[in-house]
């Protein structure tokens, strides 16, 4: 596992240490390569099952007390033979949703889709907030608050958050102190991997990475693998 230390967060209250696993829901049945977002109706596929199933063994022998998920099928099928893992129930937290995006329902392929449309290039004006969709700021806030009540839900233990590439990334960097705009190509945050923030009381003390089910994701889809025209990269994500 890959760990850099931080110190953001808000103060140190307790000497309890909590980790905190943001988990990217598995692959999802998309054969259209729409862009999915959160739009309902989209669920695992049946490599994506066997992703979520991966990462409930993997998880097994962990003191997982907490097991919470975005509202969106995908999420909610991933988180779910880990919260049967452990013998708990699942919750479900709005904040931990896919980032809205002007582009749902649109194909967004390589070489063809929006893109190609000069009505959505007015969408494409500014990458640092971003103009199509939820402000990075906006997902941090929301993303921070989840973090903080699933840490608050599991104290002294650990918690599985399962929630989509976009939030996970942008809550990651801002924890790290990196810029949030960035290159999508680049976000280190695969199929069902897990990136996991270790709080010391309240506050944030080391962010790290792993893949699970690493050996189940198809190559195009991990991160910074090069698109490919005709297989969808991270439609909804």
């Amino acid at each position: 596992m890959n760990q850099s230390s931080n110190d953001v967060s808000a103060g140190d209250n307790g000497d309890d240490i909590t980790v905190v696993h943001l988990m990217r829901h598995g692959e999802v049945h998309n054969p259209e390569g729409v862009l999915y977002g959160r739009r309902p109706g989209y669920h695992l596929s049946e490599l994506g099952r066997k992703m979520a199933d991966r990462v409930a063994e993997h998880l097994a022998d962990r003191d997982v007390t907490h097991v919470v998920a975005s509202p969106l099928e995908r999420a909610q099928e991933t988180a779910t033979p880990i919260a049967a893992a452990h013998g708990l129930d699942l919750a479900t937290d709005e904040r931990l949703i896919e980032a809205a995006n002007v582009f749902e329902g649109k194909t967004f392929g390589v070489g063809d889709g929006a893109l190609k449309k000069p009505g959505n290039w007015k969408y494409l004006t500014n990458p640092f907030r971003p103009s199509w969709g939820e402000p990075y700021l906006e997902q941090v806030v929301r993303m921070m608050a989840a973090l903080g009540a699933a840490r608050d839900a599991a104290r002294g233990h650990e918690a599985v958050a399962v929630s989509h590439q976009l939030p996970i990334w942008i809550v990651r960097s801002f924890a790290e102190r990196r810029r949030l705009w960035h290159d999508p190509r680049k976000r280190q945050c695969t199929l069902a991997s897990l990136t996991s923030f270790t709080f010391h009381g309240d506050k944030i003390i080391s962010v790290g990475y792993s893949e699970p089910a690493r050996d189940l994701v198809p190559s195009h889809l991990l991160a910074g693998a090069k698109p490919v025209k005709g297989k969808s990269k991270a439609y909804g994500a």
